[in-house]
Parts: structure tokens; sequence; C-alpha cells
């Protein structure tokens, strides 16, 4: 099968933990670990976040006064190169023998897109309220609250199309591990001279995952990252995690903006388009979740929520398996 895996955020840089280039290293050889063994048999395309590593590089341009800030979209391509090339190496030194390659992928967006005049994406440090004020001051920043500190805000416009999307798929038919659409790839518009010129945004790297999907025809989209699924009332008493769904089904369920909202959306949109096989659940658990016994499954079809999971005797969750796993 050809796969997108999409690797979260915190497969990169875990939640509190600091951005030194060994941590982010053991942190992709962990991640690589598992994916690795879908790869040896499979056809996979991996793509990844950024926001942590591209709020560092903004923080560090910030600091040098003689200099302009590089933009983001610059940023954004510093960091495809860097985590591409960790990936790439883990994946050579897991699976001697495979060809890997990175593709710096640009994106392209509307420049009139409504997220311009509404900055929302949450990037970079957490700060506190004071601090973030200062900067946003000093900068001409937009700040926003997340959780118990502040964050920097930048616009996150629709992904509409893959420029290296022809390139991408060359070299995935020719057997090739492609690392692509890091941090949902570089924001670029049409310039009013009709060329392609980088904006200063960053696109939900969910959203980028679920398009190129659809633009590959992927058998199956898997969203990799901290959690074992999605969960319907998290964080209240009573909270389950869903199995088997419907696109349908799991539009009806209200999740938080900033944490699983993005990879819902993006798992509805792959399956409405056409796509039949999309989940979401642990990086640890890749390889059950493609068999469709862990994680939470969205396929086609009109069969509603699957609440059959229960809590084991040592606290794990247990998934029921999946009725239709997608085909080998």
């Amino acid at each position: 099968m050809r796969i997108i895996v999409a690797l979260g955020g915190t497969a990169l840089a875990r939640r509190g933990e600091a951005l030194d280039a060994e941590v982010q290293r053991r942190n992709i050889a962990h991640a690589i670990g598992a994916v690795a063994g879908i790869a040896r048999t499979h056809n996979v395309i991996i793509t990844h976040g950024n926001s942590p590593q591209v709020g560092l590089l903004a923080m560090q341009s910030e600091s040098y006064s003689s200099l302009k800030p590089y933009p983001l979209d610059m940023l954004g391509a510093e960091t495809e190169g860097m985590i591409g090339y960790l990936v790439e190496q883990e994946l050579r030194n897991l699976l001697p023998g495979k060809h890997v390659v990175t593709v710096l992928t640009q994106v392209e967006v509307n420049r009139n897109d409504a997220a311009f005049r509404h900055p929302s994406k949450a990037f970079g440090p957490a700060l506190d309220q004071l601090e973030a004020e200062r900067l946003a001051h000093e900068h001409g920043w937009t700040v926003a609250q997340d959780g118990n500190k502040w964050r920097r805000t930048v616009p996150s416009p629709e992904p509409l199309r893959i420029l290296e999307l022809p390139a991408i798929k060359l070299l995935s038919d020719a057997g090739m591990i492609v690392v692509c659409a890091g941090g949902g790839g570089i924001p670029v518009a049409t310039s009013p001279k009709g060329g392609m010129r980088g904006v200063e945004a960053l696109i939900d790297k969910d959203l980028s995952a679920s398009l190129l999907a659809h633009q590959l025809k992927a058998d199956a989209l898997l969203f990799l990252t901290d959690v074992e699924a999605v969960y319907e009332n998290w964080g209240m008493k009573g909270a389950m995690p869903v199995g088997e769904t419907t696109a349908a089904e799991l539009r009806k369920i209200s999740f938080a903006a900033g944490s699983m909202r993005p990879k819902v959306e993006a798992a509805c949109r792959f399956v409405e388009s056409g796509g039949s096989f999309a989940a979401i659940g642990m990086l640890e658990d890749a390889g059950q979740i493609l068999l469709g016994q862990r994680g939470t499954i969205v396929r086609r079809g009109e069969s509603g929520l699957d609440f059959t999971n229960k809590i084991s005797a040592s606290g794990d969750i247990e998934f029921a398996p999946a009725s239709d796993p997608p085909k080998k």
C-alpha cells in the first residue's frame, strides 16, 4: 500500500524537553523506529511537524538586532531540511538498502485567505504574559493565551496545491521513502507579477498531509501522536476513546482547536474525498493502527461510533479489533 505517515510535533520535540540537537536526534530515532516496520513492506511517505523548531529559529533570528529577522517561509525551509536530514539518517540506519530522499516542499496558499486577517496558529516557546506582551510590543507580534502561558500567533491559511507533487509521486513510484511537506510545507502565494513568493504564515501540517494523501490517492493516512486515540469528552469524567467510526459521526464531536481538532478534520477530509482509511493514534502503536487494531479508525461507510474499547486490569486501553482492516 501507499501510506502517508504524519508524525506529530511531539514525535520530534516532546512536551517540556529542551530543543537541543541531541534531544531531537533521540526523539526522531524513537519515532522512526516505530515507522520502520511499516516502511519495510509498504510504500511510505513521511510528513512531520516543525512548529517548535521554527519558533526557536525565529527567536534566534530576532536576537540579532543588526539584521532583519528571517521570514517564516525561509525558517520553514530550514527546518524541513534539518528534520529531513535526521529522519533520512535514521531510516537508512534501520533499513539498509532502502533509498530515502527529502523533498523541500512548497505549498500554495491564497494571499487573500481570511487567516491572514486573523492570526491564530500558536508556535514557538511558551511565555509568561508580561514577557509575551513585551515581545509583542517590541516586534509587532500577535500573541494569545495557550493554557497557562502565552505564545506568538501567525496566520494559518488553507493549503491549496503542493508544487512538488509530481516529483514526490515520481520518487515514491520508484520505491523510495519520501520525506516531504514538513510543517505543512513552505507557504507560498502568487505574487502580483505572477510568480511564487513566500508568505509569513504556518500551514497546518495535518491539513497538508490530508491534501497530499488525497492527491497521491494513498491507501491509508496515519496521524501518529502521543495519545492512544481520539476521545469524546476529553479531560472529563467518563471520557471514552473512539475506536472505529465514520467521518460524519466524528464531526458530531467537539474538539479543542489547539489539540485534536486539526487531526480529526484532516482525517475526515481524506475519507470524504475518496480515501478509504485514516487513523489517529499512538506512535508506538503504528503497526497495529495500520491493521485497524488500535487508535481511532475513520472509514467510509454508514457505521456509527464504536465505543467498545475498555480499560484492562493493568490500566491500558483495550481496543476492539476493526472489522475490516485495510488490504495488504
